[in-house]
């Protein structure tokens, strides 16, 4: 029965959380100016979740029943429930009403969240004729939006290759032998007592969190693009650290060594945080555009699925076999996201998701999705400094 109700809190997690809806609705209907943060705050929320569900099972792990592990079990349920009662208040899409020929329904949608409601609002115009000019695009001059589309143009590939290796590196950072292999790494530097390590690995998640949201504050700031290679050059370095170390202790038993361990754990982590826990699902979804949004993201999670399988399978065999040297293989591959990451990642910042999504394609798609507008698009950003102010 366990079994069970894990596989369909799996698949219905897969319909309406990380894997579809939610990341792509929250892009869809924020207000422009702030979607980068707000899309990126909903990846770093996670980590609350994490927070959680670490110190539940710290305050349960003592109980000498079954209850030990009911009780954090039961606790997943309350989410659902609240998500249930709030669905209902939920907007629909204002692309995919767009999409549908639901226009006045996708006008006051735009309206009531980016306008107060006013339809003639400038900056409403705008998004309203950009975002129909892009979807009138898509369905004449690039009317094939199957799977094969994924594949089709050289901009649409540059999209897959991206997306598909940030879901990858999102796993095999190392982050994964930490995430759910905490305890052999702990157990590999001499920490054996349970509580402490549910009380670092609790710690650790109040931490994460706190770097998430600072990552997720700065993407319109600091770019995607520097965030994402700042972050992978902190962690190829914390990560080497944390391998010395681990090899030190396990050559020599030093005990400031397995500390120095737990020191540089967090500091990875940092680094990790900083851009990949808050970027990795934002970046892969303004990258791709509406009519591609969707198919894309399934290919991105099944990627993200597959680097978990060999997260499960093969991480715990090559910790048991050769130990801390199995990090040397994490800290060679790190330097090849950072080179990847270098020459493939585009900047996204201060750009509307059609904008975004013309970066990749040519100039007639370009012109054909930002031409009528152009007046408008040069008031944007005084419109929407207004309206900050108010």
């Amino acid at each position: 029965m366990f079994i069970g109700a894990r596989f369909l809190i799996g698949f219905g997690h897969s319909f309406a959380g990380l894997a579809a809806a939610s990341p792509m609705l929250i892009t869809e209907v924020s207000y422009p100016l702030y979607r980068g943060p707000l899309t990126s705050t909903y990846n770093a929320l996670w980590q609350g979740g994490a927070i959680v569900a670490a110190w539940t099972t710290f305050g349960t792990f003592r109980i000498h029943n079954t209850w030990s592990w009911r009780i954090p079990s039961a606790f997943q349920g309350i989410p659902a429930l609240v998500q249930v009662c709030l669905i209902l208040f939920a907007p629909e899409s204002p692309r995919w009403l767009i999409g549908k020929g639901r226009h006045d329904e996708a006008l006051k949608t735009l309206a009531y969240y980016h306008a107060d409601g006013d339809e003639n609002d400038p900056l409403v115009q705008y998004e309203f004729n950009e975002i129909k000019n892009a979807i009138e695009f898509d369905r004449t001059v690039a009317a094939n939006v199957g799977w094969l589309s994924l594949i089709a143009t050289p901009g649409n590939r540059r999209r897959l290759r991206i997306i598909v290796a940030l879901a990858f590196f999102s796993q095999w950072s190392g982050n994964g032998l930490v995430s759910y292999y905490l305890n052999k790494v702990f157990d590999s530097i001499g920490i054996i007592d349970p509580t402490i390590q549910l009380l670092i690995n609790g710690i650790l998640q109040i931490w994460n969190l706190t770097w998430a949201l600072l990552g997720a504050a700065l993407c319109d700031r600091a770019g995607r693009r520097p965030l994402f290679l700042v972050s992978t050059a902190g962690m190829i370095i914390f990560f080497t650290l944390q391998t010395v170390c681990s090899a030190q202790f396990a050559i020599h038993g030093s005990t400031s060594a397995a500390h120095a361990v737990i020191a540089f754990i967090f500091l990875f982590y940092a680094s990790y945080d900083i851009a990949f826990s808050p970027l990795i699902t934002s970046y892969a979804v303004e990258v791709l555009p509406f009519a591609l949004r969707a198919k894309g993201f399934t290919v991105y999670n099944i990627s993200l699925s597959l680097s978990l399988i060999f997260n499960q399978y093969v991480n715990p065999v090559a910790l048991d076999a050769i130990q801390w040297k199995y990090y040397i293989v994490y800290c060679c591959w790190l330097v090849f996201e950072w080179v990847y990451l270098y020459l493939f990642v585009v900047e996204t910042k201060n750009r509307t998701l059609e904008e975004t999504a013309a970066l990749f394609d040519d100039e007639q798609a370009t012109h054909h999705i930002q031409g009528h507008t152009t007046a408008i698009e040069i008031q944007r950003d005084d419109i929407s400094e207004e309206k900050e102010k108010d």
